[in-house]
């Protein structure tokens, strides 16, 4: 099999349309963390599923446009390219009304998927598991992927706790907010007395070595191992909170498929997320040289870790 020449990240599942009262922008959890690799230099590949209609032509369009591969992407002739629903409340926080079905409920596996095996890193989350095509799909490729990396992103309703359960028994890295560390330890029935023991509990329970935990203004803390690093927040001002939790992904595994330092992983991750924070979008417009200007403006670098 013919070897990836550059570190590359795959992400696999759902692209679609955000739709808020303003308009609509390019979307999903996987796909944002997409982007956010290719900006941050990284090789970034796409497998989803788009309709045969508009909406996918014009998704496919900005991912090319933004030079993430699609050549791993499918077209639907039956569902309609995926949309969401989404508002801001006055807290500046996102809210979501996923539509179902669409495309990227029916990604079929293809052979040539298998270069994944190839890839730094595969990226997926829950949401793509509400069905059972794309699910199955995703289990076929967990079987070959080397550094398999679980977002969890819980949507109510589209999730199953026994999925849920068979997935951390499969990932190698797992990244998930408070809200989400609690609900996975209320799901195991675990009583738990500090954040530690929970995360603890869970690294033993399914034998996962690496786990990371953002807390939005309480900043962040990874455990990798016997270890664990604690991150500050980088103050902003919110212009909205969409994406931000998939960029802090995209900027630690743009450092940590590099086998750097935790505290630079850990630095990157948190100035990524902060600086999308203080953007409009999931996916805004800007270049390495933007993001560095931000993390110099804000002295996000050499931060002091606990170990």
């Amino acid at each position: 099999m013919k070897q990836l020449t550059k570190p590359s990240v795959f992400c696999y599942g759902e692209v679609l349309w955000d739709i808020f009262p303003e308009g609509a922008r390019a979307g999903g959890a996987p796909f944002n963390v997409a982007y956010n690799l290719m900006r941050m230099g990284i090789d970034a590949h796409m497998i989803s599923r788009v309709g045969n209609d508009k909406l996918g032509t014009d998704l496919l369009a900005q991912l090319t446009d933004w030079n993430i591969s699609t050549k791993e992407s499918q077209i639907d002739l039956i569902n309609p390219t995926g949309t969401v629903i989404a508002h801001i409340d006055e807290h500046n926080e996102a809210h979501y009304d996923i539509i179902q079905p669409v495309a990227w409920d029916f990604i079929e596996f293809r052979k040539d998927y298998m270069k994944i095996s190839s890839a730094s890193a595969f990226v997926f989350g829950s949401l793509i598991t509400r069905n059972e095509v794309s699910r199955n799909t995703l289990f076929e490729l967990l079987e070959v992927a080397k550094f398999k990396v679980f977002d969890v992103n819980i949507r109510p309703p589209h999730y199953s706790i026994p999925v849920i359960k068979e997935l951390l028994y499969k990932a190698d890295l797992v990244k998930m907010n408070k809200a989400e560390l609690r609900l996975i330890l209320d799901f195991l029935n675990k009583d738990y007395t500090s954040e530690e023991d929970g995360i603890r509990y869970i690294q033993d329970t399914f034998t996962i070595n690496e786990v990371l935990i953002s807390k939005g203004s309480k900043g962040a803390v990874y455990y990798n191992g016997e270890q664990h690093y604690e991150a500050p927040a980088v103050p902003v001002t919110i212009q909205d909170t969409v994406g931000s939790g998939d960029a802090f992904l995209a900027g630690f595994l743009s450092k940590r498929i590099l086998n750097t330092d935790p505290v630079e992983i850990m630095n990157q991750a948190t100035a990524l997320g902060a600086f999308i924070t203080s953007k409009e979008g999931a996916c805004p417009n800007y270049s390495w040289s933007d993001f560095e200007s931000f993390r110099i403006k804000n002295d996000v670098h050499g931060k002091i870790f606990n170990e």
